[in-house]
């Protein structure tokens, strides 16, 4: 795998072993960044399941601000933390070797908000309707929160909720989510 555009371009960075993580594809990942490329400088960035952490890499090396990265698997962390030492972001990173239930808690007590939350969980959690639940006090009005799905696969989705953006790459497919705008009262 290798970081596909930005100050780190061309950088290569592992994947975890096993059958444990699945990495995005550099095709999958040059077609996400390229529709949010406009949301990506000096965003703070929330990846759940990092799994390589491939994805909140990427958007450093496009210009984001910072990243936490999260990821239960040990193995994982693991290769999160090489690549974020080859590429030199140890100072924009953040690490949380845990679950999303415990990490969103721990966020939450900080008052941590984030305008860009990655969510690429194993193909068989297919009910995220948890996940998006509890972020949505780390989000605000703006905030991205894209998921990886498999394709031909629906979400269910807390209200509040509302897609803004669907594409689908062979077997993969990106929804993007932004909180609904609620109505100004005069």
């Amino acid at each position: 795998m290798r970081i596909i555009a930005g100050e780190a371009r061309g950088r290569t960075i592992e994947a975890p072993a096993g059958r444990n993580t699945r990495p995005t594809l550099d095709r999958v990942r040059e077609n996400l960044f390229n529709i949010l490329q406009r949301d990506i400088p000096d965003s703070r960035v929330l990846d759940l399941f990092a799994g390589s952490g491939a994805l909140s890499l990427e958007a450093l090396s496009r210009g984001a601000a910072n990243a936490v990265l999260v990821d239960s698997d040990r193995k994982a962390c693991i290769i999160q933390r090489k690549n974020i030492e080859a590429l030199r972001y140890t100072g924009r990173t953040k690490q949380y070797h845990t679950d999303w239930r415990k990490a969103v808690a721990i966020l939450k007590d900080e008052k941590a908000v984030f305008d860009l939350v990655f969510l690429d969980p194993p193909y068989v959690m297919t009910d995220v309707f948890d996940i998006l639940n509890a972020l949505e006090p780390l989000l605000h009005d703006e905030s991205l929160v894209v998921l990886e799905h498999e394709a031909g696969k629906e979400t269910r989705t807390p209200e509040g909720y509302e897609r803004i953006k669907s594409r689908t790459w062979g077997y993969c497919a990106v929804s993007v989510f932004r909180l609904s705008q609620k109505g100004d009262e005069d």
